[in-house]
C-alpha cells in the first residue's frame, strides 16, 4: 500500500533514499517564531518519484498558535502573509484576485475553504464603486463555490466561469488536505505554487485547478484535517517492527481520522488563513484592522 499524503515535506520523508540535492531543494527557517520548511522540487524526474509537481512548496507549522502562545495568531498571520507574498506573482503586484475558498461547508474537516473565505474582505467592488476611499485598495474577489454533489457543477467550471469575469491576475485556492501522520493534522499550513487537485487526498480527484488549466497562477493554501485510516495503521504496524496491516485492505472505500475538536480547530485556523490572506493582500492592514472591517 502506497504512503498516501498531500504534503510535499511528509512524501519526501516516506521515500527509501534520500532525496538528490540537485533535484530536490530543501531548507528551513524561522519567521515570527514559527518553523518554515521549503521544498523545491526542481526536476520532472523528482516530481514522478515523488508524487508532487514541480514547484515550491512551503510548509509552516503552528506549534505556537495550538499552544496558545502570547501574540501567537497576530504572529502566525504575518507569517503566513509573508509566505504568501513570497509566492504571489510580481508581474501584476496590484493585480486582482480570486480567493476560492474549496470544499464542503457541511462537512466539518472539508470546511476549511469555505469558513476561510468567509474572513476574506472582497474589495472589488468598492474598488469600483468607492474610487475616492478603495482606490489603493487591491481588488479581491471570494468564492466558495461548494462541490459537485451539492452543485451539480464541478468545481473548476465554477472557477473558470468567474475567472471569464473578473480576469485575475492569480487565484488563491483554499483546501483542505490529507496527512500521513496524525502529529501534522490542523499543525500546518502547506502553501504551493504548483495549483492543487481538489478531492485527491481522500481518493476523490476532481479537475485540478493550476496554471495550465486556468490560465492564471494558482497558489494553493491547504491545512491537514484528516489521515487516511489504511496509511495510519500501516505506518504504527511499521514503527512497531510488525507485518504490514492487512485489516483495513479490504474496505470499498477508504477510512478518514481526524482529530476530536475538529469544529473548534478547523474555526481557528480557518480564520488565521483568511486574516493573512487579508494582510498579503493589502500589506497595510493589521489583525485589529481586519476584525473592524469583518464586524
Amino acid at each position: 500500500m502506497s504512503f498516501r499524503t498531500d504534503l510535499a515535506v511528509e512524501a519526501i520523508e516516506n521515500m527509501d533514499q534520500a532525496a538528490d540535492h540537485q533535484q530536490v531543494r530543501q531548507t528551513e527557517r524561522t519567521l515570527e517564531g514559527f518553523s518554515v520548511n521549503e521544498v523545491e522540487i526542481r526536476t520532472d524526474h523528482a516530481a514522478r518519484e515523488i508524487g508532487k509537481p514541480r514547484g515550491r512548496y512551503l510548509t509552516l507549522e503552528l506549534d505556537a498558535l495550538i499552544r496558545r502562545e502570547e501574540d501567537a495568531f497576530p504572529r502566525a498571520c504575518r507569517a503566513l502573509s509573508t509566505l504568501l507574498r513570497e509566492l504571489l506573482p510580481s508581474q501584476a503586484p496590484d493585480g486582482p484576485v480570486l480567493v476560492a475558498g474549496l470544499g464542503n461547508r457541511m462537512i466539518t474537516p472539508d470546511a476549511i475553504g469555505p469558513q476561510a473565505a468567509d474572513h476574506v474582505i472582497a474589495t472589488r467592488h468598492l474598488v469600483e464603486q468607492v474610487p475616492d476611499v478603495f482606490s489603493s485598495w487591491r481588488p479581491v474577489s471570494a468564492l466558495a463555490p461548494g462541490v459537485l454533489g451539492q452543485t451539480g457543477v464541478e468545481t473548476g467550471e465554477v472557477v473558470c466561469g468567474v475567472l471569464d469575469r473578473i480576469r485575475p491576475s492569480a487565484v488563491l485556492a483554499i483546501d483542505a488536505l490529507a496527512a500521513g501522520r496524525l502529529s501534522r493534522l490542523l499543525r500546518t499550513v502547506q502553501l504551493a505554487d504548483t495549483g492543487i487537485t481538489p478531492g485527491a487526498g481522500v481518493g476523490n480527484a476532481r479537475a485540478a485547478l493550476n496554471e495550465q488549466t486556468l490560465g492564471v497562477p494558482v497558489i494553493a493554501i491547504g491545512v491537514p484535517t484528516v489521515v487516511d485510516g489504511a496509511t495510519l495503521a500501516h505506518e504504527i504496524a511499521g514503527q512497531l517492527g510488525g507485518p504490514t496491516c492487512e485489516a483495513l485492505e479490504d474496505l470499498s472505500r477508504p477510512v478518514m481520522i481526524t482529530t476530536r475538536d475538529i469544529d473548534r480547530e478547523v474555526a481557528d485556523i480557518s480564520r488565521m488563513i483568511g486574516y493573512a490572506v487579508n494582510m498579503a493582500l493589502h500589506p497595510h492592514l493589521t489583525v485589529s484592522d481586519i476584525d473592524l472591517y469583518l464586524s
